[in-house]
């Protein structure tokens, strides 16, 4: 892989070929002017018309040697032109109609053929994807942060989005515009039709928006991209993709409903992501694992999995670490010790040793990839310029002042206590005001007593998500884990807000402050109240 020029023409690379008539691992798919059908072993499946524009069929017969890739349009469009509200509002009506589909038995079936009929694109890229319960998207952003300084293109998935659906996938650092994703979207509609026929369950939401981005990133196309699993990992719709290097954040226990009770069976699913060697050129030609420190019986099930496969495997605190942290305004300095030598005196602007940790693990996956070795380590400069750009929305996010709002998205009982620890470390607040909204799904009772220490009032309310549990009945946990006299109710996240600055401010104290956390639609929510308040569009 080499550095792109911008000034050179960037040709298309291998993709599946679209033809009007070959076959699939599903079945013979045939493309006429009338429509699409898909053969199955001799059954012709039901036949999907495409819909007319200006009088004209879109694709079809006319696509003979054109890339899958191509079909929404020429080099990815990223958000420098108009942002296309009706289009983002058109995209998210297509997609939340997906939102209820689960399949009770886990299954790549769906995904594989999906991509299959679309000539797979997952297979022409090269991929980092990372697993885990806490600490994905920031390891993700921070892999994809030090990948462009080093001079690559690079397609980055993480999700659930915060606040619109288009922030699950950025192109270079920019993220896809909405008129972009609704044409590849459109363009996948009649595949997306034969899937579902196929299938008792359709496909998901989440399942669409990885082929979207799979075919997003094949056609820009990128050097490598990131990939953030979604749940699990030997499940998940990413892992139709062979990562080149896998990463697993620190696992804790979470969704046991569909990974497991136990952390060991939670951590084998995230090691799922960890493939073997594909010798007939499935596979990653290399399978390298890098791992956060982890509770012994998780790190043992991902250990296992590695033996399994016949992975190489580096581990935090053994092939790589961080060597120092050291509280700085707006984040922290860092030194770390690499798989490739030492990297110090890093600038990283956010907040926690936990992310201090996932510095280390986005540093070991990049030097994983690239095969670097002590003789030639990674240039310090560009990995200093990553660490200095990278970005996380809704993670320990400041807004305001007298008093600071701090909106973070975490949502299980070990994510609030790594934020708990970040508070108690890097901030030195003389009280905070605590606004919180949980899933109802989700040990509320054991997050609420990891924030207790940390809050000298809460206030419960319920965000936006149907997910969001009542209020009314997150208060009664509350009051029994804070007393009655250090909890209020505003079930409306932004009058909650306000009422938490109002505590705040009639305290008469300096150093007061907000923590808004407890999902990532909480999250979400707060950010979009809070960025509309500053532009004064709440008035």
């Amino acid at each position: 892989m080499t550095e792109h020029d911008e000034d050179t023409p960037r040709e298309r690379g291998p993709y599946g070929e679209l033809h009007p008539e070959r076959d699939t691992e599903f079945g013979r798919l045939s493309m006429t002017d009338s429509g699409i059908t898909l053969n199955l072993g001799g059954t012709e499946q039901e036949r999907i018309e495409p819909e007319p524009e200006d009088g004209e069929l879109k694709h079809l017969a006319d696509l003979v040697g054109v890339r899958v890739g191509e079909l929404a349009g020429d080099e990815a469009s990223v958000s420098e032109e108009p942002f296309d509200h009706a289009a983002l509002e058109r995209l998210n009506a297509e997609l939340d109609a997906r939102a209820g589909a689960t399949d009770p038995n886990p299954s790549l079936d769906r995904i594989a053929m999906l991509l299959d009929l679309l000539g797979s694109p997952e297979r022409t890229l090269k991929v980092i994807q990372v697993a885990g319960t806490n600490g994905k998207t920031s390891t993700a952003r921070m892999t994809a942060s030090l990948l462009r300084a080093l001079g690559h293109r690079v397609g980055l998935f993480t999700s659930p989005e915060l606040t619109r659906v288009t922030e699950t996938i950025e192109i270079d650092g920019t993220e896809i515009a909405p008129g972009r994703l609704a044409e590849i979207y459109d363009e996948l509609a009649p595949y997306l039709q034969l899937v579902d026929a196929k299938f008792a369950t359709p496909l998901s939401r989440f399942e669409v928006l990885v082929a979207m981005a799979y075919v997003a990133f094949a056609d820009a196309p990128v050097d490598v991209a990131v990939v953030e699993v979604g749940m699990g990992g030997t499940w998940d719709a990413t892992n139709v993709a062979d990562a080149d290097v896998a990463a697993i954040t620190p696992i804790g226990l979470d969704h046991q409903g569909f990974l497991g009770d136990t952390l060991t069976e939670i951590a084998a699913q995230k090691a799922g992501i960890i493939k073997a060697r594909g010798a007939d050129g499935l596979g990653p030609a290399e399978n390298i694992a890098v791992v956060a420190e982890q509770e012994p019986e998780a790190m043992r099930a991902v250990l296992e999995r590695a033996v399994e496969v016949d992975a190489i495997v580096a581990r935090a605190g053994s092939e790589f670490s961080v060597g120092a942290s050291t509280v700085a305004v707006g984040g922290q300095q860092l030194d770390l010790r690499g798989l490739g030598g030492d990297y110090n005196d890093i600038f990283l602007p956010l907040a926690g040793a936990h992310q201090a940790a996932n510095a280390s693990l986005a540093l070991a996956a990049v030097e994983a990839f690239f095969g670097v070795t002590r003789e030639h380590p990674l240039d310090l400069d560009a990995v200093r310029e990553g660490f200095d750009r990278v970005r996380v929305p809704g993670r320990i996010e400041r807004f305001g002042t007298a008093p600071v709002l701090l909106v973070d998205a975490a949502h299980n009982p070990h994510g609030v206590r790594t934020l708990a620890a970040a508070l108690r470390r890097d901030f030195n607040y003389a009280g905070l005001v605590g606004v919180v909204s949980i899933f109802a799904d989700k040990d509320a009772s054991a997050m609420l007593t990891a924030l207790e220490p940390e809050l000298r009032e809460v206030v419960i309310t319920q965000n936006s998500s149907p997910r969001a549990m009542d209020a009314y009945e997150l208060a009664e946990l509350a009051y029994a884990i804070f007393g009655d006299d250090r909890v209020r109710v505003e079930a409306h996240l932004p009058a909650a807000i306000e009422l938490a600055r109002e505590i705040a401010e009639e305290a008469d104290e300096d150093g007061m402050g907000v923590m808004i956390t407890g999902s990532v639609a909480t999250a979400g929510d707060a950010r979009a109240f809070l960025t509309a308040d500053a532009q004064g569009g709440n008035g």
